[in-house]
């Protein structure tokens, strides 16, 4: 609503911060009046409010109870920050008023949905008061304080409020304990030594009760106004609510669901478990971060730095309030104003992805059921007789001995270390999986890694000083502690000594969730209020140790309750770690559970989908989310998991997958097998294809990861980063784009030889043959029989491409392909990056190419900003260039005439140009 501008009352208690250095202006300790009052859209709201509960009473005959205060009344309903979120708990109105709160019973939600809280917070309910305020270097520093108790135990009474304006673009809001340190999330963020000079927000305070409230300088836009609800800050429950700007919000992970979040009253809760992927329930990581877009285009971040149980509600104000059951409240606010940017000022606090190496962009291979290693190697030999790419192949748990970390069985895997070097041999890699639960019930002397942890003292404890026991594949098992220096140098000796025998290239780390398949430990869990807070938030399984270990488990850094959400992230720097010092090469991890910075370390896959077709289309937005939580190296296992795959599913479902930016076919054990190989003529070559377009697009891609790497760019991207104005875009989540320039239109359902996609305004050119699609921003029908994907090339961009082979390494010696789309005013522009693909670091060393193109007035133009030996290696061979409105009379290479070709499609082509990489040049046609 526009009237969302009017938010702050014409006379607040606050205090305004607005120039450079000037002293924080101090308003009168008068009471802030309700956040909404002024309002008439939210006046007409309370009005009809009002009549609707008075009209509820008359017609059900009382059963709503007395009539509430007019305090209560004025609250509209969409307006009611929930006063008891506890789950399973039938709020009556004795309950809700013994907390302060008002009770107004609405209508049963329908299917079990949360609905409109009956028990909620009055206008004047007791919260904090900014007490003092004052200027420091970086920015202010306050004291907050709370007279009447909240309904939590052990209220925490002084608060300290630090803000530090990082940078124009980016503000830090802290609140803790003013007298005693609490646990904060261990992750390396930036210090800033130099106030921002001009910010292009503007921060206000109300004083009491205690609310932030920011707005976006230019546009007036309020991005956030904590004063509809009261701060709550006790020991084990910590909440704050905002206002939002608009409707459109996306992030909070990890949840199965559409990219864009519905604001009906829903809650996502974060506290890492393992399920399959489920519409409402908290998967495998926990990323407290949301984008949130504007009316207008602009769009904002906020990032809790929080790693304890926690969920997010948010509702149809619009409204969010932030619940977490420990830590501090630190927030982190980016003001963009584009959402790429937003994305980028990002992971400047958690960190920038590490760049993978190129052989990770390949297609892996993977099933769990091979049931040996010759069987794994009989796939592998029939993706190489049909010449379907193929990068890396992986084993599953069977691979192991008696499902054991670093064995594998001596009968059935006997030939592994040879199929290992089978694919080195062939340009391939060799990827297995790794679980973090170690087999504890071995005669002693029998199985050094757990011998060597128990006498280290590497693994959780429990609270009386053991090591908690719980169960997973091999047993019963002991949990590694990575938040212990020493278990990475373990971690390390055990993976050493398990690449003596088989040279793995780069690993999976599974169950670091971390999965525990009984609740807790063997012994369970003991009584306290660590595994048995006053307040749980709504996990799966009602319990925080549900399906994994116990919340008082003991870890070197802290306690299990504050660690959990760190389990993933912990464990994928110990592994990438690792494969550094083994193989002394970029490495590559993938994990399932993630949590804020984890792409530094690892990429990550959607964990055990399904082989259905909503399976298939959840899979976009769950990528699209992982980039914006800056894990561009993401995918879903391709076909599905669990259950039984169907051809059609299948080809189209590797379509698709062949643009995830990590692509893997993985399956379970006892169903029919799903790679390429196993279909029928038809469909194999289908999946081929589209396999070597994705080999073709390597050096683009590549590219992409690169930009990532250095600047926190997106990989996969939705529509609406590139055009945040375009309101048609902000929930289309059944596309998405490589970079700025590569639409992506999968067909997402059965029995279909077209697909309805949107394509926004502009020209956009078809990727195979080149000729134009002029849109108006429209929803268009395509032709999509079951060998086809449609791809479409951006008007004004230039994509690198390479003749495919059935390996990366192959690929790269090939010469490459420049497409060229010409805009509307005949310009274009494009980049590559390039090097030996598996280097530790070479940017950085400098040990890289960095060409740029560009098209203007007829003339293409390739620029070496940036040249290593590497490049050498490699020529430029075609240039193609879409959207040439005439045919050219002559083409001309560095001032000498080129023979060339000309379609009806307004596509030109020029080959045989034979230039080095590293050498710039000029073609400029007539």
């Amino acid at each position: 609503m526009k009237s969302y501008q009017k938010l702050t009352p014409p006379q607040p208690a606050a205090c305004q911060v607005e120039e450079e250095g000037a002293a924080p202006v101090l308003a009168g300790h008068g009471k802030l009046a309700p956040w909404w009052v002024g309002s008439g859209l939210l006046v007409a709201a309370v009005l009809l409010s009002t009549i609707t509960v008075w009209v509820l009473r008359q017609v059900s005959g009382g059963w709503l109870g007395p009539t509430p205060p007019p305090k209560c009344l004025l609250v509209p309903e969409s307006h009611r920050f929930d006063c008891y979120p506890e789950r399973h708990v039938v709020v009556t109105q004795e309950l809700c008023e013994s907390r302060g709160c008002c009770f107004i019973q609405s209508p049963p939600p329908v299917e079990g949905k949360r609905g409109v809280p009956w028990c909620f917070y009055p206008p004047d309910f007791p919260s904090y008061t900014l007490e003092s305020l004052n200027q420091t270097a970086l920015g202010m520093v306050g004291l907050l304080v709370r007279r009447e108790k909240a309904y939590y135990p052990r209220d925490i009474e002084m608060l300290r409020l630090d803000v530090e304006f990082e940078t124009d673009t980016r503000l830090h809001i802290k609140i803790t304990d003013a007298t005693n340190p609490r646990y904060e999330v261990p992750l390396d963020v930036p210090r800033v030594t130099k106030r921002a000079e001009n910010p292009i927000y503007s921060l206000n305070f109300s004083w009491d009760p205690f609310g932030v409230l920011l707005q976006r300088r230019e546009t007036g836009t309020v991005l956030l106004n904590t004063t509809v609800a009261p701060l709550i800050f006790a020991d084990q429950f910590l909440q704050i609510s905002t206002s939002l700007p608009s409707k459109f919000l996306y992030g909070l992970g990890e949840h199965r669901g559409s990219l864009l979040h519905s604001l009906d009253w829903n809650t996502l809760t974060l506290w890492a478990r393992d399920v399959s992927p489920t519409e409402s329930f908290n998967l495998y990581g926990a990323h407290p971060f949301y984008l949130l877009m504007e009316e207008g285009g602009d769009a904002h971040g906020v990032f809790l730095l929080n790693s304890n149980a926690m969920e997010v509600a948010l509702q149809p104000a619009p409204g969010l309030t932030w619940r977490t059951i420990g830590g501090v409240l630190d927030f982190y606010i980016f003001l963009g104003p584009d959402p790429n940017m937003v994305i980028q000022q990002y992971q400047q606090v958690i960190g920038f992805p590490a760049m993978p190496p190129l052989w990770a962009l390949g297609f892996h291979l993977c099933r769990w059921g091979y049931g040996s290693s010759n069987e794994t190697w009989q796939t592998v030999r029939a993706m190489r007789n049909y010449q379907i790419p193929q990068d890396a192949q992986w084993n599953d748990i069977d691979y192991m001995d008696g499902y054991r970390d670093f064995t594998f069985d001596s009968q059935k895997f006997a030939s592994l270390p040879s199929l290992v070097e089978d694919l080195h041999k062939h340009g391939q890699h060799y990827v297995m999986i790794l679980d973090p639960g170690i087999s504890s019930t071995n005669p002693r002397g029998s199985y050094w890694p757990f011998d060597e942890g128990l006498r280290r003292g590497l693994f959780l404890n429990t609270t009386q000083g053991q090591p908690l026991i719980g169960q997973v594949w091999p047993g019963f098992t002991a949990f590694a502690d990575f938040s212990n220096p020493d278990t990475h140098q373990w971690w390390l000796e055990n993976l050493q000594h398990f690449h003596a025998h088989v040279p793995f290239d780069g690993l999976w780390i599974d169950m670091n969730e971390p999965s525990n398949f009984m609740d807790g430990s063997e012994e369970g869990c003991p009584p306290g209020e660590l595994d048995s807070p006053p307040y749980t938030p709504a996990v799966l399984g009602d319990s925080l140790s549900s399906k994994t270990v116990c919340a008082s488990a003991k870890q070197k850094a802290s306690v299990h309750y504050n660690l959990h959400n760190l389990y993933g992230l912990m464990e994928a720097k110990a592994t990438a770690s690792a494969l550094i010092q083994i193989r002394g090469k970029r490495p590559f991890v993938i994990s399932r559970s993630t949590f804020p910075s984890q792409g530094r370390y690892s990429g990550h896959w959607l964990g055990d989908n399904r082989s259905q077709w909503k399976d298939m289309y959840y899979s976009i937005p769950g990528l699209l989310s992982f980039s914006l939580f800056g894990i561009p190296l993401v995918g879903a296992d391709i076909c599905g998991f669990s259950g039984s795959t169907s051809e059609e599913l299948c080809t189209r479902w590797m379509q698709l997958g062949a643009f995830y930016p990590f692509a893997r076919n993985h399956n379970t054990q006892n169903e029919k097998a799903q790679d390429p190989t196993v279909f029928s003529p038809a469909a194999r070559t289908a999946m081929k294809d589209v396999l070597l377009t994705r080999y073709s697009l390597l050096p683009f891609l590549y590219t992409l990861f690169h930009h990532a790497h250095l600047h926190g760019d997106t990989v996969a991207r939705p529509l609406f980063f590139e055009f945040p104005r375009d309101v048609a875009t902000l929930g289309l989540d059944r596309q998405f784009l490589w970079g700025w320039s590569l639409l992506v239109t999968p067909v997402l359902e059965p029995g279909v030889d077209s697909v309805i996609g949107y394509v926004p305004q502009g020209t956009w050119y078809d990727f195979y043959k080149g000729y134009s699609v002029n849109s108006s921003g429209e929803m268009l029908k395509m032709s999509a029989p079951l060998e086809h994907l449609n791809l479409h090339v951006r008007e004004g961009s230039i994509l690198p491409t390479q003749k495919p082979e059935t390996t990366s390494e192959a690929t790269r010696q090939n010469p490459l392909r420049l497409i060229v789309a010409l805009s509307s005013s005949a310009t274009a522009w494009g980049d590559l990056f390039w090097d030996d693909g598996e280097s530790l670091d070479s940017f950085e060393r400098g040990s890289y190419s960095y060409v740029m193109f560009n098209v203007t007035q007829n003339v293409f133009t390739s620029t070496v900003l940036h040249a290593s030996t590497e490049a050498t290696k490699v020529t430029i061979g075609t240039l193609s260039i879409f959207g040439v409105q005439k045919p050219p009379s002559k083409v001309l290479l560095n001032g000498q005439e080129k023979p060339f070709s000309y379609l009806d499609n307004q596509v030109l082509t020029v080959s045989d140009l034979g230039i080095s990489l590293n050498q710039g040049f000029s073609l400029q046609w007539l």
